[in-house]
């Protein structure tokens, strides 16, 4: 095979190995850390530094900067997060983005194949989901090195080419030209992580001496700069058609990578004479792998330093930049706050549905709501947006579960989030129930006025009892869904049982007063019918409140509140 071709063919091959890898053992790392990830993002206060804090060790598990970012992106969207905390994330995210290159600086390249085999062995014997989880990682860990080893043995001879080695000269001389490579590069790539392993193994490929590194650490350092703002397109993408704070994260992220740049590309050299002061001593190309890691994280953490401090100018800067404008109106029938980018990350996207459950609960209680007032006025004219409401909770329900139909079939998630996701599709079941059937009663009070019922004052007062009685156990039951201590759970059954005692009391009630000629017995069908949908409300109610008993609480899954 032509010998370009091979070089072509072995970067973009060992490229995919590596970057197949990163995903893997991102992938897998959130699996093994299960909940610890939960506990990261509880670190979110409104102290900033903490949150640097939780968006470094999150980036540092997840092994993906792009992966945090968008999942601060999803939390402002969801108004789970403030706009200074989601930026102090990002802070934190560029800092533990430098890990991936510090492990790779590491020569490992004897071991690859033991570690490969290791991670095997592991995956493949292990019961334990967590135990196979972490022989996956050292799996995926095993590819990316593989990844790494195979495009470095192809750029070998690119060393010995006369024509590469001019280009490197000028791309080492101009420091724009640099920088303009570097984001190119990311931009195709669609990962700093990746581009920077590249750029780490090409440094170490040695010039025509055979000694010294063919790019050299000031031709390394604008590259360097361009990979991170080509890695700020991954915000900029996450936060198209997300609302205005999703987007000032987005440009708080630009900002940072790009105010970054301009401020060392006028420092290259100084710069570089300190990283090499301070990483270890040896020939170039043995020791310019970990210069370059070096200078990744000395880069940002700088940045993280200058701007934490500045984070209420950065504010101001991204709300100036994008203005709060005109408040454009939403459509009821979408949902707030579930993110379809947010489903590579269960944890996070869990805490997304939990949201969009209580959204669509107060819908709920609208609704009911609205029918109690349509019993007590029996005036229909409020039906049509009750029915309004009514197509917006099923809307809305349909949608979120889609939305947990993705995260079961994008395979990230362990067998504990798997048993979480149906205690969620079960509450969100009865809720979307509790919507349904209340307004079904609205519509047998318009078939009323239609045919002209005549049920008697005491039955619709009888109805309407049963209905507040079913609003304050459903307001109830979603309290203790919330982790409220105060509810009484028992309380909430002993509601159930006078419901009930109720029902069996308006049917008896019914039959007395079609024999004494008060109510015609042709309305004991419709009647009835409405009696059942009071029961199956109940039945709701009391699921919820058992879920709520066995300590499910909605509040579990939103620790960045």
């Amino acid at each position: 095979m032509n010998e370009k071709l091979q070089i072509v063919f072995g970067l973009v091959g060992g490229l995919a190995i590596f970057i197949y890898g990163m995903n893997m053992m991102s992938e897998c790392l959130q699996k093994a850390a299960g909940e610890k990830m939960k506990s990261i993002l509880a670190l979110l206060t409104r102290n900033p530094v903490l949150g640097v804090l939780a968006g470094a060790i999150t980036t540092a598990v997840l092994q993906s900067s792009s992966a945090t970012t968008v999942m601060a992106i999803g939390f402002v969207s969801a108004g789970l997060m403030s706009l200074p905390q989601a930026i102090s994330i990002i802070f934190g995210a560029n800092i533990g983005t430098t890990m991936t290159a510090q492990i790779i600086a590491f020569k490992i390249t004897d071991y690859i194949y033991i570690i490969i085999f290791i991670g095997f062995i592991i995956s493949f014997v292990a019961k334990s989901e967590k135990i196979k989880s972490i022989g996956q990682t050292i799996f995926a860990f095993g590819l990316l090195f593989l990844g790494i080893e195979t495009m470095g043995d192809v750029m070998k001879p690119l060393a010995s080419s006369p024509v590469f080695t001019d280009l490197i000269a000028k791309v080492s001389n101009m420091p724009v030209l640099g920088v303009a490579v570097g984001t190119l590069m990311t931009l195709v790539v669609q990962s700093s992580s990746a581009t920077i392993a590249v750029l780490q193994n090409f440094a170490a490929q040695a010039g025509p001496d055979g000694v010294t590194s063919i790019l050299g650490l000031t031709g390394a350092i604008p590259i360097l700069l361009g990979d991170n703002i080509g890695t700020t397109i991954t915000a900029l993408l996450a936060s198209i058609g997300q609302n205005k704070d999703a987007k000032r994260t987005a440009v708080a992220h630009c900002i940072f990578n790009i105010s970054g740049c301009l401020l060392f590309i006028w420092f290259i050299k100084p710069f570089a004479a300190l990283i090499q002061y301070i990483s270890p001593k040896g020939p170039e190309i043995e020791v310019i792998s970990r210069q370059i890691a070096n200078s990744h994280t000395v880069f940002n953490i700088t940045m993280t330093l200058i701007w934490v401090c500045l984070i209420n100018v950065m504010v101001k800067i991204v709300m100036t930049l994008i203005p709060d404008g005109k408040t454009v109106a939403v459509d009821p029938a979408k949902p707030l706050y579930l993110d379809e980018k947010m489903t590579n990350q269960p944890t996070a996207a869990l805490q997304l549905v939990a949201k969009e459950i209580l959204h669509i609960s107060d819908i709920v209680k609208d609704a009911v709501s609205n029918t109690i007032e349509i019993v007590k006025t029996e005036d229909i004219s409020q039906l049509e947006g009750l029915l309004e409401k009514g197509k917006n909770i099923k809307a809305l329900t349909e949608k979120t579960t889609e939305y947990l139909a993705l995260l079961f079939s994008s395979g990230t998630m362990t067998e504990q989030q798997a048993a979480q996701t149906a205690s969620l599709m079960y509450i969100l079941s009865d809720v979307e129930r509790m919507g349904s059937l209340s307004v079904e009663i609205a519509k047998c009070i318009q078939e009323k006025e239609q045919n002209n019922y005549k049920y008697t004052p005491e039955a619709m007062d009888e109805l309407q009892k049963s209905l507040r009685t079913l609003e304050k156990m459903f307001i109830d039951s979603m309290k203790a869904l919330q982790g409220d201590k105060s509810v009484q759970i028992d309380k909430m059954l002993k509601r159930k049982d006078k419901i009930m005692d109720l029902d069996i009391k308006m049917r008896k009630a019914h039959l007395q007063r079609v024999n004494k000629g008060k109510c015609k017995a042709s309305l004991t069908a419709p009647f009835t019918n409405i009696l059942h949908l009071i029961d199956r409300m109940g039945n709701s109610c009391l699921n919820l409140a058992d879920v709520a008993a066995n300590e499910i609480s909605l509040s579990y899954f939103m620790t960045v509140n």
